[in-house]
Formats: C-alpha cells, structure tokens, sequence
C-alpha cells in the first residue's frame, strides 16, 4: 500500500492541531487489522477484503514513518502486471469471438460520503460546494484543460452521504474500523467511484485501492476534507489530492515508483524519478535516463499548484484499466 502525507503546520481555529491529529491515530479510534484479519458478512454482495489489497497514497512531506508505504515492492508490481496481462489476454480472446468494442469514453458516477464526528465544520461538516468544486477539479483534470494530455474520463456526482459516526473519526488507515466503514457505506458496481471524506489519521492526505479482478468492497478513494478546493490544508487544497488518488484507482502508480531502475510505473512517458518530489522544484533530476523529473505529473508528490498533468501514456494506460478491470 502507499499513501500521501506531511506534517501540517496549519489549522484552522477549531479544527485539531497536529498533535491531536496524532494523538487520535495513535490511540487506536479503530483497531489496526492484522494482515490475517477478515471482514465480517458484506451487505453489498462485494468480496471482502483479506489484509492484503493493494492500496497507493499520497503523502505529505515531513511525516516521519517508520516505513513509506507509498511505493509498491517490485514483487507487488509483477504480480499485478502479470494480472493485467492476463485479464487483457483474455479479452481479447473474447473481442476475436464477438463485437465487443472497447470503450472511448467513460463518465463514472461518484458517491461521497461525508464522514463527521459531529455537525461542526470542525468535526467534518464540510460543505456541498467545496465537494461539488471537487468534481469540477477531476473533471478539468481527466479532461486536460489544466495542461496535460486528455483521458476518457469524466465524473458526475451521484450523491452524497453524511454520516455522524465518531467511531469512524478519523478515518484511520488500515484499521477495522476503517474496514467497516467501507463494508457499511459503499454503493455501486466496480464502475461507481466511492470518495470517503474526513480528518485522516497520521497526517495523511488521502489513500486509494488499485483495480483488481474481483469487487472488493475495500474499493474507492479516501481523502483528507480539507484537501477539497477551499479547504484548509495549505499548498494541498487545489483537489488535486483526489486527482492523484483516483489515478490510482485507475490503476497509475507514482511517477517514482521504481526509481531509476526497471519499468518504473510501466509508461513510457513519464522519465524516471528515484524518489517523491514535494514542494515545486525547478530543474529536478535524480536519474540518468533522459528527461528531468516529472513533478508537474498528478502523480508525484508535489504542492497542487505545481501539479496539473496526465501524460499521454498515463491516459492509456487507464483506459486499458478501466477496460480489463471496471468496465460492466
């Protein structure tokens, strides 16, 4: 799994400081789940998660963590790979036996849910307008308008979902109640884009699952509320944390995953990075392979308004996605 995070030195009057932020997602608001874990009956007809689905972030910088989950082993790469390509076998084994054209252009339907401790701003009560400017953001953004190559995809909100559920707050990564949460509240097909929004424990900024063959009703997008375009987690509140984390969900890794050796993210365009960039440097270069390093790509580390780009690459490598994983 990966994720993105930092350090805030921010906040708002009433909303938590750093040290409370901490404070909670330490102190256990859910169980961490041991990878053996699993989940209890799924009132959604999904598979239940195991402890082991992939799962990729962005995070802020400045956090110190034991380990940076953000990058995926290479053993984790090749296996998902290897699954890809043998979904796209498959497929077109069943292009060759009927009409079935692969789709061009996609508009996916988005649920929010709102997760609250209470009914304050503070407590999580962010408002309609800043998650309808969320969906204006990743429409610009898959769209090309802010700069980089278009994709196939569009977002329409479908609805949104307010829970008061302390026990939820904050969402806390990997836990069961995180776990249970999902269980309870996803809506849709493998199509349908659910966005968890909420104070995120050990300053994060958002985390996502990578399409996989079966449903899992782990699937979808956490993001930190205050992200959203109009909050308050300065440098990050652009809504460029849901661009770089539905990427994810559409199956790009980070632009550093891999370093300067191997694949890589496994698209040709985006030139080798060895390591997240953050802020917005100029002139950025830590591989030998052509090309400086991408940090205007959604899918580096940096500040959102340094960020504004899909590469032509990265948009075909989510088509084919969409087609082998989420397509109906």
């Amino acid at each position: 799994m990966g994720l993105r995070q930092y350090l805030p030195t921010w906040r708002s009057a009433g909303v938590a400081s750093t040290s409370l932020v901490l404070a909670l997602g330490t102190a256990g608001v859910g169980v961490v789940a041991s990878p053996a874990a699993a989940l209890a009956a799924d009132p959604h007809g999904c598979e239940t998660a195991t402890g082991h689905d992939d799962h990729t972030a962005r995070v802020r910088p400045g956090t110190p963590v034991a380990h940076d989950p953000a990058e995926l082993t290479p053993t984790q790469v090749a296996q998902r790979e290897s699954e890809l390509a043998t979904i796209l076998r498959e497929r077109s084994r069943a292009r060759a036996e009927g009409p079935a054209a692969p789709l061009a252009s996609i508009t996916i339907p988005v649920v929010v849910h709102v997760i609250q401790e209470n009914s304050t701003r503070a407590g999580g009560n962010i408002p309609d307008s800043m998650i309808n400017s969320q969906i204006t953001v990743l429409n610009q953004s898959f769209a090309g308008s802010t700069g980089g190559a278009a994709t196939a995809f569009g977002f329409q909100l479908q609805s949104i979902n307010r829970v008061v559920n302390p026990s939820w707050y904050p969402i806390v990564q990997g836990s069961s109640a995180e776990r249970s949460m999902k269980s309870s509240l996803r809506q849709g097909g493998k199509g349908t884009l659910n966005l968890y929004l909420g104070e995120l424990s050990d300053g994060l900024l958002g985390w996502a699952t990578f399409p996989t063959r079966r449903l899992s009703s782990q699937d979808g997008v956490v993001a930190l509320n205050e992200s959203l375009p109009g909050g308050t987690a300065t440098n990050y509140n652009q809504g460029d944390t849901g661009t770089h984390e539905v990427g994810h969900w559409l199956n790009l890794y980070h632009t550093f995953q891999g370093g300067c050796s191997g694949s890589g993210d496994q698209v040709s365009d985006t030139p080798a990075e060895a390591s997240p960039a953050y802020q917005c440097p100029t002139g950025r270069d830590t591989c030998s392979a052509p090309g400086l390093d991408p940090i205007r790509n959604f899918m580096d580390y940096t500040y959102d308004s340094c960020m504004y780009q899909f590469t032509s690459g990265q948009a075909s490598r989510m088509l084919t996605a969409w087609n082998a994983y989420r397509a109906s």
